[in-house]
């Protein structure tokens, strides 16, 4: 995901920004309801309450950014694919949701078959239909409703030149989409993409019936596909009221549990102010939960040392790692030399510490995310422990010609976020010192900070920088970074690294024909393993995500896909 930009909508949405060192998410909650009755279901009924920062704006499954789904959207926009709502790696699989299966692809992987289920329904009863998903998808070029993931113009033949139903005379659509029933859905890419079905969990890939599309005012009600509808949208977002939508059938729906009557979603509130909520625990506090804040430190603490509250946090991971960037076209970081001794020197105990302690995030030595589904293969080319081998970097300076040394310039964001902040910064300028490297901080207001790293002709050389992925899987985390063919000269660039290799191009293009999506990830794996050889990037750590919940919530659900708690799955006490 092009994380810089979209991170705060994703993780909004799925968000989205967030599971033990293991691969495992807990389950976290001192009892759910099965524990409590002695087994069933939890029990139908009440009122669920989400209090964000930041307010679903842009409501609409064409311009929402989402994997999986997202967490509020799925709640009433289904996909013909969606993650599987179970804990920990088992939710890190891609499942059937409006189709029967996960596609049917050709031999090369450049056609994919979809089938809708028997009985689907929308809102107002009417069945859901192909056209209508290749509708929803076509709606999703125009340029009034952009906002959504970008594969879709660059995977689909045409999609690069198609511009949206609104501007098409032809009224047929992109021919690259085929229904030849009201069921069938044929999608016809211009290269191999063994990842479709992750891709399909997208919500552009919503149905959307021609007849009530009203453009840019569709958002303020959207017809629902999943369990709950919306009743009142509120100052593009800040206030969403959903309540059950009665046409739909949890016999076409294995994944959403959807429990509680009815959803309220309050957003625009302070961070603090979302912990101290869900801490009290008062009213309709009890039955709250949050999906875009977690808890920073200092809350983390006075939390650790109450036991009622400490059992009320959900802890989880979202595929996402936090790095040192070098720009090779700068100097000295065009020398591999002086990029090893800094990958030597970095002390990655202190870097935790500054993130927060090692709750709230883990040390990194490999690209990947530490889970299976992204092909996590362990490696550590520059080993120096947890606290830095500044002998070693040292030597390597030497080698490189620096033996008095050298000073060089950290580019970080002004942002108190723990990720590219001064807190990180510092961290590293203190590691590097003992090895000899004078580090100047360069801080930068946050959309300074990323109109500069974005950019391939003013990148600094040496920054902090974060990424974290579409889907669970190697491919959105490795090409946009390392696939020479995505470096953008003038525009948004993120192949921080300008890497432009035909083995490694050859490999990506290699995996992508891979419809085994295991066998893909084990190619990923081993493909970050020779790309880290190159100390392109210095991996400093993982995130955890430590989210509080009400005392009346049940039923948690904390993916390795998302790395947060799931609404689709949880039940409240109290009606």
């Amino acid at each position: 995901m092009r994380r810089s930009s979209v991170i705060a909508r994703r993780v909004a949405a799925a968000s989205v920004s967030l599971v033990l060192a293991s691969g495992a998410a807990a389950c976290a909650g001192p009892k759910d309801n099965d524990a409590e009755s002695g087994g069933g279901e939890p029990a139908k009924g009440g009122t669920l309450t989400v209090l964000n920062r930041d307010p679903q704006t842009d409501f609409d499954p064409a311009r929402l950014y989402t994997s999986g789904g997202g967490n509020v959207p799925s709640l009433v926009f289904r996909t013909l694919t969606t993650r599987n709502r179970e804990d920990g790696a088992k939710g890190a699989e891609v499942v059937p949701d409006l189709a029967t299966d996960l596609g049917k692809p050709s031999k090369n992987a450049t056609v994919w078959t979809y089938t809708l289920k028997k009985g689907l329904r929308y809102e107002d009863g009417t069945p859901i239909t192909s056209a209508d998903v290749k509708y929803g998808i076509e709606r999703s070029f125009a340029a009034e409703l952009s906002g959504g993931a970008p594969y879709l113009r660059d995977w689909l033949i045409g999609g690069d030149k198609y511009q949206g139903p609104y501007k098409d005379r032809s009224g047929k659509g992109l021919a690259s989409i085929e229904t030849p029933d009201a069921r069938t859905i044929v999608f016809h890419l211009n290269k191999p993409e063994g990842e479709f079905p992750y891709l399909a969990t997208q919500t552009q890939f919503t149905p959307v019936p021609k007849a009530k599309d009203k453009g840019t005012k569709y958002e303020e009600h959207p017809l629902s596909s999943g369990p709950y509808k919306v009743v009142e949208n509120v100052n593009d977002g800040e206030r969403l009221r959903l309540e059950r939508n009665p046409h739909w059938s949890a016999a076409t729906d294995a994944e959403r549990k959807a429990y509680p009557d009815r959803i309220d979603v309050r957003s625009g509130l302070d961070s603090s102010v979302i912990n101290q909520r869900l801490a009290a625990g008062q009213g309709a506090d009890a039955a709250a939960v949050t999906t875009d804040t977690n808890l920073g430190p200092a809350e983390l603490a006075k939390v650790t040392g109450d036991k009622e509250l400490a059992s009320h946090v959900g802890t989880g991971h979202f595929g996402y790692t936090n790095y040192l960037a070098f720009n090779p076209k700068v100097k000295p970081f065009d020398d591999p030399k002086v990029r090893q001794a800094i990958s030597y020197a970095v002390d990655r105990s202190s870097v935790v510490n500054a993130a927060g302690g090692s709750s709230l995030a883990e040390p990194a030595t490999t690209y990947l995310p530490n889970q299976k589904s992204f092909g996590y293969t362990e490696y550590d080319h520059f080993p120096a422990g947890d606290s830095g081998d500044a002998k070693k970097a040292r030597e390597l300076l030497k080698e490189a010609g620096h033996k008095d040394g050298l000073t060089i310039t950290l580019t970080h964001s002004n942002v108190k976020d723990f990720e590219t902040s001064p807190e990180i910064a510092t961290a590293v300028q203190d590691a590097l010192k003992k090895a000899g490297i004078t580090v100047r901080l360069q801080g930068l207001e946050d959309n300074d900070y990323k109109d500069k790293i974005h950019s391939a002709k003013d990148e600094p050389g040496l920054f902090l920088a974060h990424w974290g992925a579409d889907w669970p899987s190697g491919g959105p985390f490795l090409a946009p970074i390392f696939d020479g063919r995505q470096i953008v000269r003038g525009g948004a660039n993120f192949n921080t690294g300008f890497l432009d290799d035909k083995a490694v191009n050859k490999e990506i293009d290699e995996i992508n024909k891979l419809t085994d999506l295991a066998a893909a990830a084990k190619r990923w794996g081993a493909l970050d393993k020779k790309i880290g050889e190159r100390a392109l990037t210095v991996p400093l750590f993982h995130p955890v995500y430590k989210r509080l919940y009400g005392k009346d919530v049940r039923n948690i659900v904390i993916s390795d896909w998302t790395g947060v708690l799931d609404v689709s799955q949880v039940a409240v006490e109290g009606k």
